[in-house]
């Protein structure tokens, strides 16, 4: 087996530079630990940007990947296959939601919902050809693909990739007076993150989310929730947007669909909504394959049978509560919801990443995000023992 050092070098070599890892070089992983090629164990704070909530390689996944790619792993959709159907009606019964659109990555859901909506706003609203605009959030991370950057507010994700897809509109997250006013008759929907991950584990103002579906409702513009990262328990509800009490109209879930084990993700929403798909208006070759049909009706199994959900809301509380306790000369505030939190450093902190990278050192990985937050969001599987274990290390980190 290579050492971490021969890995990170034959990466360095043959790679594209578009991400700048942790130096450790992973090979095992199990429930929330994870070891390197040297046998060194770690606690996964980051759970894969929470795509591994069930934890890592839970054994009824293992097992249901085994099987199902062994009898049938992908017909396309130019067939029908038998997981499908079950997957479909179990999403949409789990969910409240009447139909639902799979596909494979968290940006390929997106640019579902986005091609539902300004075809419903076409079809159904009756907006003029051409003119329909979405509305989306400042700080908003919701993919990587041209259309999708096209609405960043991060300088970085646009530099040196345009020209980019015109009809969004971008406002402050958490302002519902600029969303009322930004509100007309071309707007077919407003596009959020009920908390937005990749901005540092950001919690809008208290009933944020029912206020702004009011306007959306108000004005026949559909709200549209990103849950990709936020959803299927890691904020203490199955779904972010429940702690507002509201259902937006369409709702975007991936990462954890799959428990990490395969991409997966899918668009939920009304018949009206997205049945003004007609065949071949959309689609994806991988995109609803018994393959990753099975494995993700397992993963949501398991969110239901082992109590996920609650065990993120008490344990995310018990964390918090921890933390907010542990004084450090470097932090300016803690934030977040459920077992999903940000420490947010100080300006005159040097930065998350070399704490992350001391972190690393006394056995956890966790990730940076906007040079001075860090993130933690273990998987939901986690224990009060091992929280408690985590923190004394994370103590030690933010306190020399």
């Amino acid at each position: 087996m290579l050492s971490s050092g021969q890995c990170i070098e034959l990466e360095n070599q043959y790679g594209a530079k578009n991400y700048k890892p942790l130096d450790v070089v992973l090979t095992k992983g199990y429930g929330i630990w994870v070891e390197d090629v040297e046998g060194k164990k770690y606690m996964d704070f980051l759970a894969a940007y929470s795509a591994v909530n069930q934890g890592h390689c839970h054994p009824r996944l293992v097992k249901v990947m085994k099987e199902q790619g062994a009898r049938l792993a992908l017909t396309s959709r130019a067939f029908r296959n038998d997981q499908l159907p079950l997957f479909a009606r179990e999403l949409c019964e789990m969910t409240g939601y009447e139909k639902m659109l799979p596909m494979n990555s968290g940006a390929e859901a997106v640019e579902t919902a986005i091609k539902a909506a300004r075809k419903w706003g076409y079809k159904i609203k009756g907006v003029e050809d051409g003119k329909s605009e979405i509305i989306v959030c400042e700080g908003n991370f919701h993919g990587r693909t041209t259309t999708i950057i096209s609405f960043s507010s991060d300088d970085q994700y646009k530099d040196g990739f345009g020209p980019f897809t015109p009809g969004f509109r971008l406002l402050p997250y958490g302002d519902l007076e600029a969303l009322e006013k930004a509100v007309n008759k071309n707007t077919v929907a407003f596009l959020v993150e009920p908390v937005q991950g990749e901005s540092g584990v950001v919690v809008p103002p208290a009933n944020y989310l029912k206020q702004a579906a009011e306007i959306c409702r108000a004005n026949n513009v559909l709200l549209v929730a990103d849950e990709i990262q936020s959803g299927l328990g890691r904020t203490g509800k199955l779904f972010a947007y429940e702690h507002d009490g509201v259902k937006p109209d369409m709702v975007i879930i991936g990462k954890a669909l799959s428990g990490g084990m395969y991409p997966v993700s899918a668009v939920v929403a009304s018949a009206e909504i997205l049945g003004v798909f007609n065949p071949g208006d959309h689609g994806s070759t991988y995109g609803g394959n018994p393959l990753a049909c099975a494995i993700a009706r397992e993963a949501l199994k398991i969110i239901a049978n082992e109590d996920l959900v609650q065990k993120s809301a008490e344990l995310g509380a018990y964390l918090m509560q921890k933390l907010q306790a542990l004084k450090s000369p470097y932090v300016d505030f803690y934030r977040g919801k459920g077992l999903w939190i940000g420490i947010v450093l100080k300006k005159d902190a040097g930065g998350a990443r070399r704490f992350c990278e001391a972190l690393q050192a006394n056995g956890i990985l966790a990730k940076e995000t906007h040079e001075n937050v860090i993130r933690l969001a273990p998987p939901l599987i986690i224990t009060r023992d091992e929280i408690d274990l985590a923190l004394d290390k994370i103590r030690t980190v933010l306190q020399q």
